[in-house]
């Protein structure tokens, strides 16, 4: 069962404060998966520190593990990552990350649980 504020960031699309989420500075190892459904999302060796205050990760576990759509919400055009299981809301991905792929998956830690190793 979600929280309110859980709910809030993966069904209705709702952004949780800039470093204000669990996991924005978390160095542990691990896993994240999706609050909603568990599917493993992104492993802690694709996250990096954007500066942002939202988890940031160059690359998910498994491509079909997450989904991506146009968002034209706010009057800017984004590209909105989703759960690619349960459709979950997750944040957004842009083109400014690292190598090797230069993404930088900008996720809420709302979304995401972490399973340590």
């Amino acid at each position: 069962q979600l929280t309110d504020d859980q709910f809030q960031v993966t069904r209705k699309k709702a952004t949780e404060t800039a470093f204000s989420g669990e996991y924005y500075a978390s160095k542990a190892p691990g896993i994240y998966r999706c609050v909603c459904c568990g599917t493993d999302l992104f492993d802690a060796s694709a996250k990096f520190d954007s500066g942002t205050g939202w988890p940031s990760f160059w690359a998910p576990v498994n491509e079909k593990n997450v989904a991506t759509e146009e968002d034209d919400s706010f009057g800017m055009r984004r590209v909105e990552v989703l759960c690619g299981v349960c459709d979950a809301h997750l944040g957004h991905v842009f083109d400014d990350g690292p190598a090797p792929s230069y993404l930088r998956y900008c996720i809420n830690s709302m979304s995401l649980k972490h399973q340590k190793d």
